[in-house]
């Protein structure tokens, strides 16, 4: 993984000043757009949209210094007009283009590179588990991607189910954890776009068929599952959680994603303080 990684900077390095496909990078990387957005956003501290602005930004700079005109450099990077491209690089510098070439201040972000740094700490708990193909039965919704935080939308959802689909979902629920499930799917595509939404889905694992009319079931196929138990204050714990699987456990382990929707589950208890939860993502062994 670190090695497409890597690949990825030296294709956008080459591209800088064309549009960067989408596709393409899929291509690269091997990854779908939500999962190596994630991937990259806990990497490297910030999305690839901002990243490839940063190093358009930092090789615009150079160019300006060594006499450049800011009309020609402005349309090079893809800014429709002068203006747009001055207070992008002013935002970024905290200059003007003008006041740049002039004055011959440089500012840089350099290209980046990914590798693997083994420090001591906090070993990962998890474990390869193998599930048949099973089913989910629920409710769901399109909701923005969010990757910090509470989203409102799928708190909205949950106070939207209504106690017959609560006992609608119950009696189907005969897999574990019989308990409810978070899960995501059907992600926007777009690796430049900062807006995207993905469809989430709350409800409850089953062998069953769904027979009721307010409920939705989505098929689950058969694979294994790199499942991460943590515990600690609730949303903290399963956000940290999450950021080290893909940002540390993916790029190291021997397993890469499947394209099958992503699962959580929290045990919620009086307090948030020592909340359990289990995140669970297919995988399969890298050839």
């Amino acid at each position: 993984m670190l090695q497409e990684f890597n690949h990825l900077m030296d294709y956008i390095e080459t591209h800088l000043t064309e549009d960067i496909s989408g596709k393409e990078i899929s291509k690269i990387v091997g990854l779908s757009d939500y999962h190596f957005k994630r991937m990259f956003s806990y990497m490297a501290g910030m999305s690839l949209s901002e990243y490839i602005k940063n190093r358009r930004l930092s090789v615009a700079n150079v160019e300006l210094i060594n006499g450049a005109k800011v009309t020609d450099i402005a349309y090079k990077y893809g800014y429709q007009s002068i203006e747009g491209f001055s207070r992008a690089f002013r935002e970024w510098s905290g200059f003007l283009p003008s006041e740049v070439a002039k004055n011959k201040i440089q500012k840089s972000f350099p290209k980046f590179s990914f590798y693997i740094d083994i420090r001591g700490g906090k070993s990962m708990e998890f474990k390869i588990e193998k599930k048949e193909k099973f089913n989910i039965v629920g409710v769901s919704k399109k909701v923005p991607i969010q990757f910090e935080g509470e989203n409102k939308a799928i708190l909205e959802l949950a106070q939207s189910i209504s106690d017959q689909q609560k006992k609608e979902m119950h009696q189907l629920a005969d897999l574990y954890p019989h308990r409810v499930l978070n899960v995501s799917y059907d992600f926007d595509d777009g690796y430049l776009e900062e807006k995207g939404s993905l469809t989430h889905m709350i409800g409850f694992a089953t062998t069953k068929e769904n027979p009721f009319d307010h409920l939705e079931q989505i098929t689950i196929e058969e694979s294994l599952w790199a499942i991460f138990p943590n515990q600690g204050p609730f949303p903290t714990t399963l956000q940290e959680t999450t950021a080290k699987i893909y940002s540390e456990w993916l790029p190291s382990s021997d397993y890469k994603l499947v394209e099958l929707p992503g699962i959580s589950f929290t045990e919620y208890n009086s307090t948030s303080e020592n909340v359990y939860c289990e995140i669970w993502i297919a995988v399969k062994k890298k050839s």
